[in-house]
């Protein structure tokens, strides 16, 4: 257990942690919004994400502490209801509790928590996944239960959509759970099945943060969401992977504008990861290259959650040379973009990004060389 969770648990509880459990971060590669469309995807685990430390209580109370946050959330062993304003981060805890039930696992009545994170707030790496994923580890092993990581990435997917209440798919649980070092995991989402792919070597990843978030984000996710389905229900498919180009363009006047827009990404996008597989394995990160900024296009044009911050950044970057593509990661309308590197580009080169863009825009940007890492794991018992 990293020695900074255990002192923090002390500090703030008073005794030391029963359990620890850590799940990573993740970058969307590619498959921007297939997942909830029965699509494929790839993403990357990172190494940095989310630690949980976790003892029992016996008098039924749940106390939630972050590391990040002040306020000790102190909650009865039946409370159900959705917190909100600076509290609502333990809904995600919450929401696992609540799922566990739903796959005959039972969770603890009372206990202590702490979560502790270095992965940056708002720049779509999924903070939100690891820390169900985590949490459900934790909770877990206190009551003694295991399960497998299909079952783990459900639980952390039901907590997301029933609990907190965003229809995410399982692009962010999946990598999180399924993440192994110098490897990116391929989704297929309508079965669901997993495999990793493993990176070229000398590729890197780099991370331009923002700091910019739509203020109407969470609608504008679910207004997609729900424009995805109507597409699909007017071109009779069961899910948008089961729609082609033809059957698109044979069926755009039964359905809005945006709802064919919306279409027309997917059904692109899922081609793209296609492509994105079949040049990974011959180590062609010029057409892998081509591919992101494709698919950054297609985000902006025919899915509109780019954004201009998003846009400037990935324009900026293919003037760099050790580039070898960018698009924004994760749901979009604000957030960060992806650059696939080589190793020729490092902090100078992200600094010049940055300085375009702060002349731009007034403020620069987060910029993080980020590594692969493996997935969600128990750290074990704290003797």
């Amino acid at each position: 257990m990293p020695s900074k969770l255990l002192d923090g648990f002390r500090s703030i509880h008073g005794r030391p942690p029963e359990f620890a459990a850590y799940a990573p971060g993740r970058i969307e590669f590619i498959g921007n919004h297939t997942d909830y469309n029965g699509g494929t995807v790839l993403g990357a685990a990172l190494d940095r994400g989310v630690s949980v430390a976790v003892a029992r209580r016996s008098d039924g109370r749940r106390r939630f502490a972050s590391e990040s946050r002040g306020e000790l959330v102190e909650l009865g062993a039946d409370a159900a209801e959705r917190l909100t304003g600076p509290r609502s981060w333990v809904n995600y805890p919450l929401g696992v509790l609540m799922a566990l039930r739903e796959f005959g696992k039972t969770g603890p009545s009372g206990f202590d928590y702490l979560a502790a994170s270095d992965l940056p707030i708002g720049a779509g790496l999924s903070s939100s996944a690891a820390i169900e994923l985590a949490s459900a580890l934790a909770f877990l092993a206190l009551e003694g239960g295991e399960v497998s990581r299909e079952t783990l990435v459900q639980i952390g997917r039901h907590a997301e959509n029933h609990f907190v209440g965003v229809p995410t798919g399982i692009l962010d649980q999946a990598v999180s759970a399924f993440g192994r070092k110098d490897h990116l995991v391929f989704i297929d989402c309508r079965v669901p099945r997993f495999e990793t792919v493993p990176l070229p070597p000398g590729v890197h990843f780099w991370i331009f943060n923002t700091h910019s978030k739509h203020a109407l984000v969470d609608g504008l996710y679910e207004e997609r969401h729900r424009e995805c389905m109507q597409a699909a229900q007017a071109l009779g498919v069961p899910m948008l992977a089961d729609a082609t180009r033809e059957g698109l363009a044979a069926a755009e006047t039964r359905m809005s504008r945006a709802a064919a827009k919306r279409a027309r990404h997917i059904i692109d996008e899922i081609a793209r990861v296609g492509l994105t597989v079949e040049a990974l394995r011959r180590g062609d990160l010029g057409a892998v290259g081509r591919l992101l900024h494709a698919s950054h296009q297609s985000s902006r044009v025919w899915f509109e959650n780019s954004t201009p911050e998003l846009d400037f950044l990935v324009d900026r970057l293919a003037y760099e040379p050790a580039v070898h593509g960018a698009r924004l990661t994760g749901g979009g309308f604000g957030g960060a973009v992806m650059a696939l590197t080589t190793e020729a580009f490092g902090g100078a080169q992200a600094k010049a990004v940055a300085a375009a863009y702060a002349d731009r825009f007034g403020t620069e940007p987060e910029a993080i060389h980020a590594q692969t890492g493996d997935g969600a794991a128990l750290l074990g018992k704290i003797e």
